[in-house]
C-alpha cells in the first residue's frame, strides 16, 4: 500500500514538474522571441492596426508568432492607455491575438504527440547550454540560446506530462469521473489556466490526458473552452490604476471571453459534431486543436461586425480622474521597459511638439501642418491644449516634464546599456525642449514691445526674426515627423543658419541704429530679445537632433561651437 501510494506520488511529482518545465519553455521562448524582434513587431503592430481587419491579422500573427496573447494584449492595454490604438482596433487585435495563440496548440499536437520529438528537444537543449555558457555576453546568441532551451525544454516538459499521465491511468480508475457533468470540466480548465496562467499549459496537459484516454473529447473541450476565462487575471492585473481607457480594453476583454466561454458551451455538442461528422476528424488531438482555432475564428466572425458599437457601449464605463499630462507614458508598464522605451519616445515627441506651438504662439505664428499632426491633434483636442492661456500652456509643460523625469528614473534601471543611451538621448532632448520654451517665455515681453512699435526699427527687426522663425519652425517640423529624413549634415547647416541669422540681425541693427534716433532702453531690448531667440532656437535644433541622430552622431554634434552673445 505504501509502494502505491509512493507510485502514486511520484507521479503526481512529474506531472507537477513537467508543468513546471513547459511554463519555463513558455517564458523562455517568449523572452527570446521579443528580444531579438526587438521593435519590429510593435512597429508591426502599430502599422497594420489601421483598421479593424488588419488589426486583427496583427493581432494573430504577433501572437503567432511570440505564443504570448497575454504580453500582447498588456503591450495594447499600454498603447491603448496611450492613446496610440483606438478602442475598437484595440478589441480587435486582442480577437487575433485569441487566435493567434492556438498555433502551439497545433504545434504540440502534431510535434509533440505524433513524432518523437524528443531526438530534436535534446540537442536543442544542449546547444542552448553551451551557446548560453560561451555567448552569454553577445546579445543575439544570448537570445538565440534562450529559444533553443525553451523549444527543447518545452517538449521535454510536455513528455514528462505525457509519461505521468499514462502512469497514472494505469494506477487511478479514471472512468468513474466520466459521467461528471461537462460544466465540472469547464470549472477545472478555468481553475487551471487561472493558477498557472497560461492557457498554453492547460492545453498541454488536456492533450496529455485525451491522449492517454483518461478524459473523452466533449470533457476535453470543455476544458479548453474554461481556459479562454482564465488568463483575463493577467489582464485584470495589468489595468489596475490604468486610465478609463485601459479598464474598458480589459472588461471588453472579459466580455468577449464570458460570452465565447458561455456561447460555445452552449453549442458544444453541435460543435464537436461539426468537427468528427462534417470535418470527419477523428484524431481526438487534432479535433481538440480544431475546436480551440474554431471557436476563436467563430469569435472574430461574431463580433468584428459588432466592434464600433461595443466599443460605443464599453465608452459608457469608467471616469477619467487623472490629472496627469502624459498622453503616452503615464500608464505603460515599466516591465514592459522595450513598449516603455516606445512609449518615452513618443511622449517626447509630444512635448516638443507642444513646446514648438507655444514658442509660435507667442509670435503670432500658426503653422497648419504643425497644428494639424495626425498623432497630437486628438490628443490636444481631449486635454484642451489649444484653448489653455500662455501661463496655462507654460504650466502644462512644466508638468510633461516633470512626469517624463520621473518616468525616466524608473525606467532607466530596467534596461540594458543600448537602451539607455537612447532614454538619455530622449530625456536630454526633453530638457533641450523645455530649455527653448523657458528662452522664449522670458522674452514674451520683449515680443509684444517690438511687435507693436511704432519705431520702424523695432518693427522691422521684429518681422525680420519671426519670418526666420516660421520658416526654421517648417524645417524642424518636417524633420520631427519625418517628412524629411534627417542627417547630420542637414541638422549642422540649420545651426550654421541659425549663427547666421543671429549675427546678421545684429550687425544689421547696430547699422541701422546709427542712422534712427532710439532710446538706449530699446536697444536693451532688442539685444535681449535677440540674444534668447537665438538661445532657444540653438535648444529646440538640439532637442530635435537628440531625436533623431544616433548616439555618436548626437556627441559629434555636440562639439559644434555652440557659444554666442
Amino acid at each position: 500500500m505504501l509502494f502505491i501510494a509512493m507510485e502514486i506520488l511520484n507521479h503526481i511529482f512529474k506531472l507537477a514538474a513537467g508543468i513546471g518545465l513547459f511554463l519555463f519553455a513558455m517564458y523562455l521562448l517568449e523572452e527570446s522571441l521579443k528580444n531579438l524582434s526587438g521593435r519590429n513587431f510593435k512597429l508591426f503592430l502599430q502599422h497594420i492596426t489601421k483598421n479593424k481587419i488588419g488589426a486583427v491579422a496583427g493581432g494573430a500573427i504577433v501572437t503567432g508568432v511570440l505564443q504570448s496573447s497575454s504580453m500582447v494584449s498588456l503591450m495594447v492595454l499600454a498603447f491603448v492607455g496611450a492613446g496610440v490604438f483606438t478602442m475598437k482596433n484595440a478589441m480587435a487585435v486582442i480577437l487575433g491575438a485569441n487566435l493567434g495563440t492556438t498555433l502551439d496548440s497545433w504545434l504540440v499536437a502534431t510535434l509533440g504527440f505524433k513524432t518523437n520529438i524528443e531526438v530534436v528537444a535534446y540537442p536543442a537543449v544542449c546547444l542552448g547550454g553551451f551557446f548560453l555558457i560561451l555567448f552569454r555576453n553577445r546579445k543575439t546568441m544570448k537570445y538565440v540560446s534562450y529559444f533553443l532551451l525553451g523549444f527543447g525544454l518545452l517538449f521535454i516538459g510536455l513528455s514528462f506530462m505525457k509519461t505521468a499521465m499514462e502512469a497514472q491511468v494505469k494506477d487511478f480508475d479514471f472512468s468513474k469521473y466520466a459521467e461528471m457533468s461537462l460544466a465540472v470540466f469547464l470549472l477545472i480548465g478555468f481553475i487551471i489556466t487561472l493558477l498557472v496562467q497560461s492557457s498554453s499549459v492547460t492545453m498541454a496537459l488536456t492533450l496529455s490526458a485525451l491522449h492517454v484516454g483518461a478524459i473523452e473529447f466533449p470533457s476535453a473541450a470543455a476544458i479548453v473552452l474554461g481556459s479562454e476565462t482564465g488568463t483575463v487575471i493577467k489582464i485584470l492585473l495589468g489595468a489596475i490604476g490604468g486610465n478609463a481607457s485601459k479598464k474598458r480594453v480589459v472588461l471588453g476583454n472579459l466580455l468577449f471571453n464570458v460570452f465565447l466561454t458561455v456561447f460555445a458551451f452552449l453549442l458544444l455538442k453541435p460543435i464537436l459534431s461539426l468537427i468528427t461528422d462534417i470535418f470527419n476528424i477523428k484524431d481526438p488531438l487534432i479535433g481538440l486543436v480544431t475546436f480551440s482555432s474554431l471557436i476563436n475564428l467563430l469569435s472574430i466572425v461574431i463580433f468584428l461586425p459588432l466592434l464600433d458599437l461595443f466599443a460605443k457601449f464599453l465608452e459608457r464605463f469608467f471616469k477619467d480622474t487623472d490629472g496627469s499630462t502624459a498622453a503616452f507614458i503615464g500608464h505603460a508598464t515599466i516591465n514592459e521597459h522595450e513598449t516603455a522605451l516606445d512609449l518615452f519616445r513618443m511622449e517626447t515627441k509630444y512635448f516638443i511638439h507642444n513646446s514648438m506651438i507655444f514658442n509660435l504662439e507667442l509670435f503670432k505664428i500658426h503653422i497648419l501642418a504643425l497644428e494639424e499632426q495626425i498623432d497630437f491633434k486628438e490628443i490636444n483636442k481631449e486635454r484642451n491644449f489649444n484653448s489653455k492661456t500662455i501661463e496655462e500652456k507654460y504650466e502644462f509643460l512644466k508638468q510633461l516634464q516633470g512626469e517624463l523625469q520621473a518616468f525616466y528614473l524608473k525606467l532607466r534601471a530596467k534596461l540594458n546599456s543600448e537602451q539607455n543611451s537612447e532614454l538619455n538621448q530622449l530625456i536630454s532632448a526633453g530638457r533641450s525642449s523645455m530649455h527653448a520654451v523657458k528662452s522664449v517665455k522670458d522674452i514674451g515681453s520683449n515680443i509684444a514691445n517690438l511687435s507693436r512699435s511704432s519705431k520702424d526699427i523695432k518693427y522691422q527687426f521684429f518681422l525680420h526674426h519671426k519670418n526666420e522663425t516660421e520658416n526654421l519652425y517648417l524645417k524642424l517640423n518636417a524633420l520631427l515627423n519625418k517628412e524629411k529624413q534627417a542627417s547630420f549634415e542637414e541638422l549642422e547647416s540649420l545651426f550654421d543658419t541659425i549663427q547666421k541669422n543671429y549675427t546678421t540681425a545684429l550687425n544689421t541693427f547696430y547699422t541701422e541704429a546709427q542712422l534712427a534716433p532710439i532710446e538706449n532702453i530699446d536697444i536693451t531690448t532688442v539685444i535681449n530679445f535677440n540674444r534668447e531667440l537665438f538661445t532657444s532656437n540653438k535648444a529646440m535644433l538640439m532637442a530635435i537632433k537628440d531625436i533623431l541622430l544616433d548616439e555618436k552622431q548626437a556627441e559629434n554634434f555636440n562639439e559644434i561651437p555652440i557659444y554666442k552673445t
